[in-house]
């Protein structure tokens, strides 16, 4: 084999291994980007679910409110009221 073809077959392999670590480089670069984008995506995610379960307990705690002040206003409270003061009366 000639001089300059052990040359050329070595410069060959070392810009192959270049190109090879050059892909490695922009995959991993690629990939953390990714996981990136993925983290703040779950973030998100997280943040609108814990929105979403307050909201839900503001709500259920007013409709709780309302029921309670519904039923003291249709006269519920009149009639425990009035046990109240018959069970005190002694009756």
């Amino acid at each position: 084999m000639p001089d300059g073809s052990s040359e050329l077959i070595a410069e060959q392999l070392r810009h192959a291994l270049d190109l090879i670590k050059a892909e490695n480089d922009a995959t991993r670069a690629k990939l953390a980007h990714e996981s990136e984008v993925l983290r703040i995506e779950v973030n998100t995610l997280k943040a609108w679910k814990e929105d979403a379960e307050n909201r839900l307990r503001t709500v259920q705690e007013g409709v709780t409110q309302y029921k309670v002040l519904a039923g003291l206003a249709t006269g519920g409270g009149l009639v425990s009221l009035a046990a109240i003061v018959k069970m005190l009366a002694g009756g």
